[in-house]
Order: structure tokens, then sequence, then C-alpha cells
């Protein structure tokens, strides 16, 4: 009966042990000051919105949490006055990126541990964590630099 229960403690704390955590920290990198440390789950999701300064259109990306990394699986560039941006594939997105066309992009897989944003006047970074919006500007002002790191969490 001892033999079972430790078993069973040993699974407990494998799945547990096996549920992913990531710290996301954001930083004003221009005084030392700590933004936002909290800690995520595997599959949770944050939103970066900006606007495009060159083609002057509004940008959603949408990152996912893996294993202390971010995920950028989602980009859309758009006029908010226009209907919804076409949805390209993969294989187009680099040719729309240097275009200034408006596009939507899903199945990205890039993997990130780091941001760092350079705040100007026009972009008016925002970022989207949990129930949170950080409106980056409002945050560090014209010309500040915040960095945004991931790492697992033990």
């Amino acid at each position: 009966m001892m033999a079972i229960q430790i078993l069973l403690l040993i699974g407990v704390s494998s799945c547990i042990a096996l549920e992913g955590k990531s710290r996301l920290k954001l930083m004003d990198e221009s005084r030392g000051a700590n933004l936002l440390d909290l800690t995520l789950k595997d599959g949770e999701e944050i939103f970066l919105y900006w606007r495009n300064s060159l083609f002057n259109l509004d940008v959603i990306e949408k990152f996912t949490i893996d294993q202390g990394t971010l995920i950028l699986t989602e980009v859309h560039f758009f006029n908010p006055s226009e209907s919804p941006p076409p949805l390209i594939s993969l294989n187009e997105l680099e040719d729309f990126y240097q275009t200034g066309d408006s596009f939507s992009v899903q199945g990205l897989q890039k993997k990130l541990t780091r941001i760092d944003f350079r705040i100007g006047e026009i972009g008016h970074p925002k970022l989207r964590v949990k129930d949170q919006i950080l409106d980056l500007k409002e945050l560090v002002g014209f010309g500040g630099k915040v960095r945004l790191t991931i790492q697992k969490d033990f």
C-alpha cells in the first residue's frame, strides 16, 4: 500500500512539473525600472498593437507562450477604415512586408526570447498581457527604450 502511495505521489509531482510556465519581464531600460514581472502558462497569448509609420497601417502581432519563449504566430497589417486584409500564405509574407499592402498571415513559428522597443512618436506600441493593456509610450515616453524578456520559470 505504501508503494502505491509513493508511486501516486511521484506521478502527481511529474504532472505538476510538466505544466510549462514562463516568466515575462518588461523593463524600462532608460531608467532601469521594472514595468511588468509575471508568470504565464504555456499556451497563453499576448498581443502587440502598434502603428507602422512608413505605410500608415495598424499592426497586430500575436504571440503564444511556449517553454520560455514567445512564438510569433500571427501578423495583421491593416487600415481600420478599409475592409479586412487578405489572408496570405507564409510564402508571400516577405513581399507583403516590403510593399506596404494590408495583409494577415497565420501559422508563423518565429521564436523569440527578447524584444527591444524604441518608443517613437507615431508607432505608439501597446502590449496586451492577460487582462492588462500596457501603453509603452505612456509608461516610458517618447524616445524611451523598453526590453521584453521571457524565460522558463522553474
